[in-house]
């Protein structure tokens, strides 16, 4: 894919390779005000961003908008460069174009997240890794120890800087079916079963006499005994208990 980023219509494999020599020159060129010499530098270091935009291949990020973002940092580390400093370009660049890149990463996100909680991702992150190194678990009880925070700070912090998913990526194919995370997302209480369950219920309760709808809402929705109900409705226990019975009887034909 990234073989394939095109640059003013040109493929990147096509791109122009310099010596270090050809480096220094054009550099001392710019550095004049020679625009040519600006121009032929800055492509012939686009190799430089492209090995470097690789590494972020796995963010799913658009590889051309990560291309950019990686030469938009390689003109500033050319605008900021200064022959005295006694180094190699590349070696000054790297650090530039990758902060870019990442910039960009950051803040093209569609969840905004606090610069708190990216601080305290971060610094997770780092702990994660040193635990990592020496061979320790890094739980998330390990790491909150570390960082003196609360366990549940951590979840957060980590969750904030999760890539978001979207419903539509493909998590299954069978018989070149594919099922995407959507629709293996459901609400248990909400299903088209129950749903419909409620719908018929409703409509079966409301063909029961007003007296029988009293008794039932009494009864199990109030919680009351057939005996309480009895003295609120004016009518005797075993009556309760029939139309009770009746009622229930109705329903239970309704939803069948």
């Amino acid at each position: 894919m990234l073989q394939k980023v095109s640059i003013c219509g040109a493929e990147t494999a096509g791109l122009p390779k310099l010596s270090h020599k050809e480096n220094e020159e054009l550099m001392q060129r710019l550095k004049a005000g020679d625009m040519a010499a600006r121009e032929k530098f800055i492509v012939g270091n686009m190799r430089l961003v492209l090995s470097l935009v690789k590494r972020f291949w796995a963010k799913n990020a658009n590889a051309d908008d990560v291309f950019q973002a990686g030469c938009v940092g390689l003109i500033k580390a050319i605008d900021g460069f200064d022959l005295s400093f006694n180094v190699k370009f590349s070696t000054y660049a790297v650090p530039m174009i990758l902060g870019e890149i990442k910039r960009y990463l950051r803040d093209g996100n569609s969840l905004r997240v606090s610069r708190s909680i990216r601080d305290r991702a971060y610094r997770i992150l780092k702990v994660r890794e040193s635990l990592e190194e020496k061979d320790e678990e890094a739980t998330i009880e390990k790491i909150a120890e570390v960082l003196q925070v609360q366990e549940r700070e951590v979840v957060y912090a980590l969750d904030a800087i999760s890539d978001p998913v979207s419903l539509y990526e493909p998590v299954y194919n069978k018989s070149g079916d594919t099922l995407q995370l959507l629709d293996q997302l459901f609400d248990e209480t909400q299903s088209e079963e129950i749903w419909t369950e409620r719908v018929a219920l409703k409509d079966a309760i409301e063909r029961l006499t007003e007296r029988e709808r009293k008794i039932l809402q009494l009864r199990y929705f109030e919680g009351k005994t057939q005996t309480e109900i009895s003295k609120e409705v004016g009518i005797s226990q075993a009556q309760v208990s029939r139309l009770e019975k009746n009622a229930i009887g109705t329903i239970r034909k309704e939803i069948s």
